[in-house]
């Protein structure tokens, strides 16, 4: 899928907008401008980024984490490494962000899907009390 990201953000780039690096690219999540973003995997402190994909989400914005800061700034045009990329205006990767959005929900619906437990016999309320010829008031005594 980071070939699908680096490949959106190179056509972004030649027919559409980009914002770079994490400041600007967490100002266009805010406002509501990215339509698509990617961020580096190998960055240190990871906490440089760990805030993009829980914006990304709140915001119904496709994100992906790519493996190379080297690589993503590459891909946007720039002779430096960048540890985040946001497309402002898609151009003609707007069907690749539409293919990668479906293929993400895909991936995101199989990991929240809810794993079926076995169902069980519920006991009787006589075999979970033990004897049933006592009343509730005799038990309690």
């Amino acid at each position: 899928m980071s070939d699908t990201a680096y490949e959106i953000i190179e056509v972004a780039k030649k027919t559409g907008a980009l914002k770079r690096g994490t400041n600007e690219v967490t100002k266009a999540i805010e406002r509501g401008k990215a339509a698509f973003v990617a961020y580096a995997g190998d960055v240190s402190p990871k906490e440089l980024t760990m805030h993009l994909p829980l914006l990304c989400k709140e915001k119904g914005v496709p994100c992906i984490e790519v493996p190379s800061r080297e690589e993503l700034g590459t891909a946007a045009g720039l002779s430096v490494p960048s540890v985040a990329i946001a497309v402002v205006d898609a151009g003609d990767a707007k069907g690749l962000i539409a293919s990668l959005g479906k293929e993400a929900a895909k991936e995101e619906a199989k990991e929240e899907a809810p794993v079926e437990a076995p169902v069980q016999e519920e006991a009787s309320a006589e075999e979970a009390d033990g004897d049933s010829s006592q009343t509730a008031d005799e038990k309690t005594e």
